[in-house]
């Protein structure tokens, strides 16, 4: 046992580790871990949804079915088809983050499901240019309320030594979405009318179709119900998640006083409104990361492919269909594959670490990719052309080991809980922002200039490499709530006052009988 308990210490801290059930089985061969680690998969859907939808412009773009249909958009009307779903993203930003905090994680996420089901429908049904960006202003407005509620749930609802990997599995899961989406198109283009895009876009309510099947069994966070002075419909769901067969469970004792110490701590300082993101320089600290996050997964060059893969590998004289299509599918499987072993390795290897890896490689990936894009254009060489295609994976495989486990994983952990829903929301205005900007600008700058547009990504690599060096810490071995100690400094969690609190709320979770109660 002492070896488990030096490795849950690892991933939580010696504080919580002390108080975790000591077993030799694995999660799931234990039934309470099993059905939570389960029921999670909804709310990792709804990247699934995101993923789904940024292939899906990918997939389209490559059909002459869609582009004759639509007039063949190019330039800024390509721009606007695809920049439209981050507009929809922005609209949603201002009010999703407040509903949030009021009216729960769970119903916005039904919200969500409800939307991006009326999107899909308006998209397939679309008859001209006009109604298909509506539409796609729609999907995003509607993604918002799966995307910002999701991580939060996520890691105010997971058992403490899985936190770090669902947290970066939520938007590994964009590339199943991705995946679906890719190899839809794939199949589609066999189509000679409009059924080949009407059907990849009816399918994009598959996967909230899935998370409204299942959405009546997901739990509340116990962090939200504690905020609504609901600590006993907290202690229940902790108790029957975490921690069943423990009577007096110190677990859920530990748990229940850090929730109820942090959010007593927040009231007290005032520190819930959107000034309380720059009050103090810990949380200034935070945004700054949030920001950074958001903005640095998108102008790290990655939007080039992700939109526009199809003038990527035009460029290169790779313009056949099912070439493309062919090459968009492997790429997402590729993609799944990378970022999920990421997830797995997170805990062990840390989040700065994959961080630094992933800024080296993305590097050199892109000088090698900038180079050989040169003299394809200048020579016409086949081999240089192939060559780009392999950079464009191992440009993947290193974005794919921190940028996309991370991309909410760490925000989310950074914030404290009265900030968090906040906090994601101006991280997810930093994302879809810049998606806004990079969708009008890649096609306008792949067009005009060429390959001579990687140099910008290359130049902005190697600045986005000494902001993550000097100012990204590492959050592995804290509990959700001690990471405030990283930003606030050793007081921000008194462990002395939430040790003698921990038997208290054991004490109180018996007394509810939590753990006879069905939530």
């Amino acid at each position: 046992m002492s070896s488990q308990l030096e490795r849950d210490t690892k991933l939580v801290g010696s504080a919580l580790a002390e108080v975790l059930p000591q077993t030799d089985k694995w999660w799931f061969q234990q039934p309470h871990l099993l059905r939570l680690n389960l029921l999670l998969i909804i709310p990792l859907l709804s990247s699934s949804v995101s993923g789904y939808d940024g292939s899906l412009m990918n997939g389209l773009q490559s059909l002459q079915q869609w582009r004759d249909y639509f007039g063949n958009p190019e330039g800024q009307m390509l721009g606007l088809v695809n920049a439209a779903q981050s507009i929809g993203s922005v609209l949603a930003l201002p009010f999703v983050g407040v509903l949030s905090d009021r009216y729960g994680r769970k119903p916005i996420l039904l919200a969500g499901v409800a939307l991006v089901c009326v999107a899909s429908v308006v998209q397939a049904a679309s008859v001209h240019y006009a109604m298909f960006v509506a539409s796609r202003i729609i999907v995003g407005f509607g993604g918002m309320f799966l995307v910002q509620p999701s991580p939060m749930l996520i890691a105010e609802l997971a058992y403490p030594t899985h936190r770090g990997k669902y947290t970066s599995a939520f938007w590994t899961l964009y590339y199943l979405g991705a995946i679906l989406a890719s190899w839809t198109t794939f199949g589609t283009q066999v189509y000679g009318s409009t059924v080949s895009w009407r059907i990849p876009s009816a399918l994009q309510a598959g996967f909230p179709l899935v998370q409204l099947a299942f959405y009546v069994w997901v739990p509340e966070s116990p962090r939200w119900l504690v905020a609504q002075d609901r600590t006993r419909e907290a202690a229940q769901i902790l108790t029957r998640y975490h921690d069943p067969h423990t009577e007096n469970s110190p677990l859920v004792g530990r748990e229940l006083a850090e929730i109820v110490q942090t959010i007593q701590n927040e009231r007290l300082a005032a520190s819930t409104g959107w000034s309380a993101l720059v009050s103090t320089p810990g949380n200034r600290r935070r945004t700054f990361l949030a920001v950074c996050t958001g903005a640095f997964a998108q102008w790290n060059g990655i939007g080039v492919v992700s939109y526009y893969l199809t003038l990527v590998l035009d460029t290169v004289g790779i313009t056949d269909t099912f070439d493309q299509t062919l090459i968009n599918g492997l790429l997402q499987i590729f993609n799944f594959a990378a970022a999920l072993g990421a997830a797995f390795l997170v805990d062990r290897l840390g989040r700065r670490t994959l961080f630094l890896w992933s800024g080296v490689g993305m590097l050199v990936s892109y000088v090698v990719w900038t180079a050989c894009s040169a003299v394809n254009a200048d020579t016409g060489s086949r081999a240089a052309g192939i060559v780009v295609v392999v950079c464009l994976f191992t440009y993947y495989f290193h974005y794919d080991i921190a940028w996309t486990p991370l991309l909410l994983g760490y925000p989310t952990e950074i914030f404290p809980y009265s900030l968090r829903s906040k906090g994601i929301a101006v991280e997810l205005f930093a994302i879809y922002g810049s998606l806004i900007i990079a969708a009008f600008a890649n096609p306008i700058g792949l067009g005009n200039i060429g390959w001579k547009y990687y140099i910008v990504f290359c130049a902005t690599l190697v600045v986005f490499f000494l902001v993550t060096y000097f100012f990204f810490p590492e959050t592995k071995g804290h509990s959700l709530e001690e990471i405030a100690k990283i930003f606030d400094g050793e007081d921000a969690v008194d462990e002395n006052r939430i040790r003698q609190e921990g038997d208290g709320k054991a004490q109180e979770v018996m007394m509810y009988g939590a753990s006879h109660h069905e939530v």
